[in-house]
């Protein structure tokens, strides 16, 4: 599977996908789970409408999923995504999204297909996060929370990549403050981590 992972947004390496819906499918699902906590209203409904455009310039056909409805119901979820070869998961907050990923099986699902070369997963900031072996120091960034349910707050990332991706770093963005904090704190754990300020990307290949 190929790895998008950008710190915010599509980032600077556009091309890549474009080129990858030439050689491959133009449909792909939109994962916002990440926002899940935000208040559902009409500005964060724009921003959704926001990702889903960012995606259709590119040349997708955007179908969004919500997680939520597939909670305890693995089986059926796994049926609706494999008929898509492309996902794209956005920002949030890291610790919901990846509570929202266990519960539904998302999470299984994109390790079991992780060897196949025909898939692209496309993450941002949080969505790009939550692939990493451990969460622990993000907690600086976002605050640990489950809303759905009282399960302790999960901090093992999926561990699609051998690095905690850190996004927004010496950025414009209203947290590049806290990512300094938390780089602290994964140099003093001896975490290794990558860096990426806003408009970086890095693709990688999992099999």
């Amino acid at each position: 599977m190929k790895l998008y992972l950008s710190s915010y947004k599509l980032g600077n390496k556009t091309e890549f996908l474009k080129k990858w819906i030439e050689e491959n499918d133009n449909s792909i699902v939109l994962i916002t789970s990440a926002r899940d906590a935000k208040e559902q209203n009409d500005i964060e409904k724009q921003k959704i409408k926001d990702n889903i455009k960012m995606l259709e310039n590119i040349g997708f056909k955007v179908t969004k999923i919500s997680l939520k409805k597939y909670f305890n119901k693995k089986a059926e979820l796994k049926e609706i995504l494999k008929q898509y070869h492309a996902f794209c998961v956005i920002g949030g907050n890291v610790f919901v999204l990846r509570q929202a990923m266990k519960l539904s099986g998302f999470d299984e699902y994109i390790k079991e297909i992780s060897n196949e070369e025909e898939y692209l997963y496309i993450g941002y900031s949080a969505g790009s996060c939550v692939l990493s072996p451990t969460l622990k120091c993000l907690d600086l960034v976002d605050e640990p929370i489950n809303p759905y349910n009282d399960e302790p707050v999960i901090y093992y990332g999926i561990n699609l990549i051998n690095y905690v991706f850190v996004p927004h770093y010496k950025s414009n963005h209203k947290e590049s403050e806290r990512i300094d904090n938390a780089v602290i704190e994964l140099n003093k754990s001896k975490i290794k981590y990558k860096t990426f300020s806003d408009g970086d990307v890095i693709i990688e290949d999992t099999k």
